[in-house]
């Protein structure tokens, strides 16, 4: 594993060089949405130039519209781990989730139950809540509120041979944990339960390999990974084969093409390919191939990440006042993603994002559709927390930035 260096990557992304405040802007909103490479920008320029038609048509540009879409299964495959066709877009992850929701509820009812847990974002969660109109039982793993992690044995606990789902996230995008999804797809198996991997937060912060987790379906969003917005979902072959999914006539009907409704974001998808492209190219030139390449450049991602994590954290458990949700151990930080959520006394966390915001820190307040988890810790109804969310084209300077405003901020209220 080689040596990340954030100061190679960061002239590729246009959007750093924005001013506020007479200083380069400090983006800590990524969990709710990365910036993008200039390569990302050209594919989508490139193709609304060039290639911009609708599908399976005998003229050129339809033809090279028919090519970006392969493409764009290809990029995802080797992203993910899995078969090109086993890929499926849609306009976000949300709307996917639904989808699918809809379409596995066909045959569940009374006496059958789906677990969700109280550290996901609400677009795996309420997806599957909706199916209680068919009488399908929820079941909610609950969190230790100490360090924001699920309760293990409470999961355990929940599970039966009733259990027809389940839904986890990958990463928290609220306050950073990584869960033990091999685990809990390991123990869903033993009682016949599918599993449905919510892995938006975690695809920018490392390796993903659906063969592995041996997952049923996984779903991400490309624009949490330095792309534009377009919603993926893994599912596997044998599941997009036999379920019927919503689906207008005389579509067509063999997947993935019978899971993508409408016409697609054809330039979003070759902003698609052009993001996977990009984390590919922060490989070693002698990489074997794109997969191997990917793989190998969010492992250098996720220890350079930890490094920004590990400063971050024991900076913001020195300041006066603060309260810090999530795991905070160095020794622990292999279970969480460079995100962190906090209170600080006597500010509601939108007068923090503000008073940040002036002096060009961009960050989120609120609970960021984590709402069980905000519920959860009695935040909710103070305004939740704010969100310092950090990616690979971030420094410790900027660190340093935000952790000498906050520590002002707190001396001098």
């Amino acid at each position: 594993m080689y040596l990340f260096d954030p100061h190679h990557v960061r002239p590729l992304f246009p959007a750093l060089s924005e001013l506020v405040a007479g200083r380069q802007a400090v983006f800590f909103d990524a969990p709710g949405g990365t910036q993008v490479p200039q390569m990302v920008i050209d594919a989508i320029s490139d193709y609304l130039t060039r290639r911009n038609a609708n599908t399976h048509g005998a003229f050129l540009t339809s033809q090279r519209t028919d090519e970006t879409l392969a493409a764009a299964h290809a990029a995802m495959a080797d992203l993910l781990g899995c078969a090109p066709h086993e890929t499926v877009f849609g306009a976000n992850m949300t709307s996917l989730t639904f989808a699918l929701s809809r379409a596995l509820g066909r045959t569940w009812g009374p006496g059958d139950e789906i677990i969700v847990t109280r550290l996901d974002h609400d677009a795996n969660v309420a997806p599957w809540r909706a199916l209680e109109e068919r009488g399908v039982t929820i079941r909610e793993v609950d969190v230790d509120v100490e360090d924001c992690t699920l309760d293990m044995a409470s999961f355990a606990a929940l599970l039966s041979p009733r259990t027809r789902l389940v839904a986890v996230g990958y990463a928290s995008n609220a306050v950073g944990t990584i869960n033990d999804v091999a685990t809990i797809v390991r123990q869903a198996r033993q009682v016949g339960a599918l599993t449905f991997v919510d892995a938006v937060h975690y695809a920018p912060h490392g390796p993903i390999d659906v063969q592995a987790l041996d997952c049923d379906f996984l779903a991400c969003s490309v624009y949490k990974f330095f792309g534009p917005h377009v919603g993926v979902l893994y599912g596997k072959a044998e599941h997009l084969e036999r379920l019927q999914p919503y689906k207008v006539r005389p579509a067509a009907n063999t997947s993935p093409e019978r899971w993508m409704t409408g016409t697609q974001n054809h330039e979003g998808l070759a902003g698609t390919v052009a993001a996977v492209a990009y984390l590919a190219s922060l490989a070693q030139p002698d990489s074997a191939n794109r997969r191997t390449a990917i793989q190998e450049a969010m492992q250098s991602i996720q220890a350079y990440e930890r490094t920004l994590s590990e400063r971050l954290v024991s900076g913001l458990l020195q300041i006066p006042g603060l309260t810090f949700y999530g795991l905070r151990e160095p020794e622990r930080f292999a279970a969480r993603t460079p995100t962190v959520s906090f209170r600080l006394e006597g500010y509601t966390p939108r007068a923090i994002t503000e008073a940040l915001a002036a002096r060009g820190i961009f960050a989120w307040d609120g609970n960021y559709y984590a709402l069980s988890l905000s519920e959860r810790l009695g935040v909710e109804a103070h305004g939740g927390m704010v969100r310092i969310g950090l990616a690979h084209y971030h420094t410790v300077e900027e660190v340093e930035y935000l952790l000498a405003e906050l520590e002002q901020l707190a001396t001098t209220h």
